[in-house]
C-alpha cells in the first residue's frame, strides 16, 4: 500500500456527523470530479462507511486507499488516490 497520508491531498471531504450512506455516496461524487492520480482525504467519523463501504468501494475501482484511525478524536482520514 502507497505512503498516500503523507502526498498533499487535490481535494478534502468533510463527512463527519453524516451516516451511512452519504459519506459514501459523497466520496464516490468527488472522486468521479478527480483527476487521474489525484489524491482525495476524506474526513469521516461513520465506522461503518470508514472501514467496510468506502474501502470496499475503493478497492471495487482499483483506487489506492489508506485508512487512519485518528482515536483521540474518533474519527478516520481516509486517503484515496484516483488511478
Amino acid at each position: 500500500m502507497a505512503d498516500l497520508k503523507s502526498q498533499a491531498p487535490a481535494e478534502t471531504l468533510d463527512v463527519l456527523g453524516r451516516v451511512c450512506p452519504y459519506p459514501l455516496v459523497l466520496t464516490k461524487k468527488q472522486m468521479e470530479k478527480l483527476d487521474s492520480g489525484a489524491i482525495l482525504k476524506v474526513l469521516c467519523d461513520a465506522p461503518a462507511s470508514a472501514e467496510d463501504s468506502i474501502p470496499r468501494y475503493a478497492e471495487k475501482q482499483g483506487f489506492d486507499i489508506e485508512v487512519v484511525k485518528i482515536e483521540d478524536k474518533g474519527m478516520w482520514e481516509i486517503y484515496l488516490k484516483k488511478n
